[in-house]
């Protein structure tokens, strides 16, 4: 309201009182272009407070002035609260009935066969299936020529994922593929979860060997992250036996932690393998 008289008598002429200074002529006023004649010797009183030449203004623009555009915000719906509302009494769930006076439970549809049961059923979601990350070949030669992989020193999962040869995102473990084998033409030892046919021949006739381990999901954390068991005061898990189904797909159990050097192999896990 302030502001609003405030406008208004901006836009009118002023009171003239009792004399009170001399002041010049002619003043000019905020949000009035045009000046206004004072006669001398005279004061001005009103929403302008005048000590000598200093004059004070008055913003038309306030934080409790701030408003939301109209039909921004909708208030919500006031059931039960009279017949005038629209919403009263019954508070729009009308007479009678389950559904006015209880809920029901998700999917339930008055007795009839449900949705979920009308539709057959397709397919199964394995809950022992694993997924492996695959790593080619190449992309680790690549990575020996660039310095960032000792080839002299054991090439464990935790190697590749240091240095950016598989995706952080590794679920069960990694798989070497057998793209870009013509690069590989020195001895390399490794130890991956899996390893296709081309990968294992190319490897071993460049003289280098690898190892096929098994990590369980505890064990495969503590191969790659041993430093959060260390922050958490946990002494590191022991290696976990394969179950006997994948006792045909593994060499040997996996080493905590990260091992360096290769194991060789024996004469039996040869013959095994083969």
């Amino acid at each position: 309201m302030l502001r609003r008289r405030l406008s208004s008598l901006l836009t009118k002429p002023l009171i003239i009182t009792q004399p009170h200074k001399t002041l010049n002529p002619i003043i000019p006023l905020a949000r009035n272009p045009n000046p206004i004649p004072i006669p001398s010797g005279l004061s001005i009183t009103g929403p302008f407070s005048m000590t000598g030449m200093s004059m004070r203004g008055y913003s038309l623009l306030a934080l409790n002035d701030l408003r939301d555009n109209p039909g921004a915000r909708k208030q919500k719906t006031r059931k039960g609260r009279g017949i005038g509302s629209g919403k009263g009494k019954t508070a729009g769930r009308g007479h009678k009935g389950q559904k006015a006076r209880g809920t029901m439970k998700f999917g339930f549809e008055g007795g009839q066969t449900p949705l979920r049961r009308r539709l057959p059923k397709r397919g199964f979601k394995n809950p022992f299936s694993l997924t492996f990350q695959p790593v080619g070949l190449g992309k680790i030669a690549r990575l020996i020529n660039a310095g960032k992989i000792d080839s002299g020193e054991l090439i464990t999962m935790k190697t590749l994922k240091d240095t950016g040869a598989i995706g952080k995102q590794i679920e069960d473990g990694a798989r070497l593929m057998g793209r870009g084998a013509e690069l590989i033409q020195w001895p390399i030892h490794l130890e991956v979860s899996r390893v296709t046919a081309r990968a294992k021949a190319a490897v071993e006739a460049a003289g280098g060997s690898v190892r096929r381990v098994h990590y369980n999901k505890l064990g495969f954390q503590a191969l790659l992250k041993p430093e959060w068991f260390e922050k958490k005061g946990r002494l590191l898990p022991r290696p976990a036996r394969p179950p006997p189904k994948l006792k045909d797909k593994v060499d040997s159990i996996g080493r905590l932690p990260a091992p360096r050097v290769p194991i060789p192999f024996t004469d039996e896990e040869r013959a095994a393998a083969v």
